[in-house]
C-alpha cells in the first residue's frame, strides 16, 4: 500500500514538474514582451530577457510613441477591433446555434450533408482561400468593418456548429416537445426553451471566437481598406518608421495593450470553456 502511494506520488510530482516547465515556455514571450515594453530601442534586441533598468528603462515613451506614430490614431484602430469582434462574435453565436438545432433535430440527408461539411471546413487551410476570398469580398462590399463579420462568420460557423450540435443532442426532446404542447412555435422553442439551456456552450465559443477574431491580422488585411480601416494588429505592423526601420519598443507596448483585454477575458472564462467543450462532447 505504502509502496502504490508513493508510485502515485512520484507520478503526480512529475507531471506537476512536466506541467510547471509547460507553462513557464508558454509565459516567457508574453513576459518577454512585457519586459521590452518598458525598454530603449536599441536594447529591445541586445538584452531581450534582461530588467529594463538604469539606461536600458524608457518608461511610458514606446506605449505613448505607440499610440501616437504616424497619421494613423490608434483609437480607430481600437474601435474597429471593437466593432469586428462584437458583431463576428454575435453573428457566429446567433445563426450557428439555430443552424445546430435544426441540424441535430431534423434527421435528414441534407442535415448531415451541411454538417460534415461544416466538419470539414475546420480542416480547410486558410491560405487555400484568401485571394478567392478577398476578390469575392471585394465583389460583394464586404470590405468594412460592419460587412466583414458575415465572412468571419461563415470561417467560424465549422467549430461552433460542431459544438452545438454535441450538446443540443444532449438535450432532451421532451422539453421541446412540451414547449411546442403549450403553443411555441419553432422560434419561441428555440429562443425561449433552446436557447438558456446552451448557455455553457454559447460562452465557451463566444471567448474562443472572440480571441481568434480580436486577435485575427490576416483577413482584415487581405479584405479590408487598410488606408481607411485598421485593426489593432494591423496597426501594429504599420509601426515603421523611414527605410523599413521598425521601433520595437513601441510595438512591444502595443501588443502586450492588445493582448490585456484577451488574457483578462480568456482569466475570467476559462472554467466556461472547459464546461462547455465537455458539455459538447457529450454526444457528436
Amino acid at each position: 500500500m505504502k509502496n502504490s502511494l508513493s508510485a502515485e506520488s512520484r507520478r503526480k510530482m512529475i507531471l506537476s514538474i512536466v506541467l510547471a516547465v509547460i507553462c513557464i515556455i508558454y509565459v516567457l514571450p508574453v513576459l518577454a514582451v512585457v519586459l521590452n515594453s518598458f525598454k530603449i530601442n536599441t536594447y529591445v534586441k541586445t538584452d531581450t530577457f534582461a530588467m529594463p533598468t538604469g539606461k536600458m528603462w524608457a518608461g511610458f515613451s514606446n506605449y505613448i510613441k505607440g499610440m501616437t506614430f504616424g497619421n494613423y490614431p490608434f483609437w480607430k484602430s481600437v474601435v474597429f477591433s471593437v466593432i469586428i469582434t462584437v458583431l463576428s462574435t454575435t453573428l457566429i453565436l446567433l445563426f450557428t446555434s439555430m443552424a445546430a438545432w435544426y441540424i441535430a433535430r431534423v434527421n435528414s440527408i441534407f442535415c448531415k450533408v451541411i454538417y460534415f461539411l461544416c466538419v470539414f471546413s475546420m480542416v480547410v487551410p486558410f491560405q487555400m482561400v484568401m485571394f478567392t476570398l478577398s476578390k469575392t469580398a471585394d465583389t460583394l462590399h464586404l470590405n468594412t468593418p460592419w460587412t466583414i463579420p458575415v465572412v468571419y462568420l461563415g470561417f467560424g460557423a465549422g467549430l461552433a456548429i460542431f459544438m452545438f450540435v454535441g450538446f443540443v443532442k444532449s438535450i432532451p426532446i421532451a422539453i421541446e416537445e412540451a414547449a411546442s404542447i403549450d403553443g411555441c412555435g419553432p422560434l419561441r422553442t428555440f429562443f425561449l426553451v433552446v436557447l438558456p439551456m446552451l448557455k455553457p456552450t454559447l460562452i465557451s465559443v463566444g471567448i474562443l471566437e472572440i480571441m481568434w477574431v480580436w486577435n485575427d491580422y490576416l483577413l482584415p488585411v487581405l479584405v479590408l481598406d487598410i488606408n481607411k480601416y485598421r485593426t489593432i494588429p494591423i496597426h501594429i505592423q504599420y509601426l515603421q518608421g523611414s527605410y523599413g526601420t521598425v521601433d520595437l519598443g513601441a510595438m512591444m507596448a502595443l501588443i502586450f495593450l492588445a493582448i490585456i483585454p484577451v488574457v483578462v477575458f480568456y482569466l475570467t472564462c476559462q472554467k466556461h470553456i472547459i464546461r462547455g467543450v465537455a458539455a459538447g462532447a457529450v454526444k457528436g
